[in-house]
């Protein structure tokens, strides 16, 4: 165990060389060498079972949580930062992360719950980091309004509907095959830029409690 924030960082890309699978290791050694915790979650290396069942709705009167989603929940409790990194595929998320939001992420929380703001034992109060990739450009899904419905619908609705404290969106655009080394390189740059600012945030947070927890044990009454 440690003292320091966790980040848990949630991969969904089906090829084991992908640039998203470069992106999520840069990441996890960027925050291992700032001295966090991290714990990565490949979703396709681990076979993970995106369908939603019957009994897992939150609605449901035979609701029950499933032992896989009970694992998982138990593996990634207590992180600070919640990063996903996936390629944009036709506008959206791949179908897997989607589950893993309905699953886990979402397990056991209603849309009551979400109208109402209601606390959410893994999220309220957490970071959402997102790193993702297209083929295409930016430009291009900016004027097919993809990009800005792949934010209101992925990072904005998330935030608000888990009450996090803030979200991020790093995209890279026209990975393809053959990348130069050096386009590479520089985006991986981004990736560590990124890191950094946010093991920043979260040491400084987590800095920032233990002083008021502790000027509170001093005004204690005898």
């Amino acid at each position: 165990m440690t003292d320091m924030p966790k980040h848990v960082v949630v991969l969904c890309h089906p090829e084991e060389t992908s640039f998203n699978m470069s992106v999520a290791r840069e990441y996890c050694s960027a925050v291992a060498a700032h001295g966090h915790e991290v714990v990565l979650r490949d979703l396709y290396r681990m076979a993970f079972d995106p369908v939603l069942k019957a009994h897992e709705q939150p609605q449901s009167r035979a609701y029950a949580r499933s032992a896989d989603v009970s694992d998982e929940m138990a593996v990634i409790a207590g992180a600070s930062v919640y990063v996903l990194v996936y390629p944009v595929w036709f506008g959206t998320p791949p179908a897997m992360l989607k589950g893993y939001v309905e699953r886990v992420l979402g397990s056991g929380f209603s849309h009551r719950d979400v109208r109402e703001r209601a606390v959410h034992p893994l999220l309220t109060g957490k970071h959402l980091l997102s790193f993702t990739s297209s083929g295409t450009t930016k430009q291009w899904l900016d004027q097919e309004g993809a990009w800005l419905s792949l934010r209101n619908v992925f990072d904005y609705y998330l935030e608000k509907a888990f009450s996090m404290r803030s979200s991020e969106h790093v995209h890279f655009s026209a990975i393809v095959e053959g990348l130069a080394d050096q386009f590479v390189q520089e985006n991986l740059a981004d990736v560590r830029t990124a890191a950094r600012k946010m093991c920043s945030i979260v040491g400084s947070e987590r800095h920032r409690a233990a002083a008021q927890k502790a000027m509170k044990e001093a005004i204690k009454p005898a």
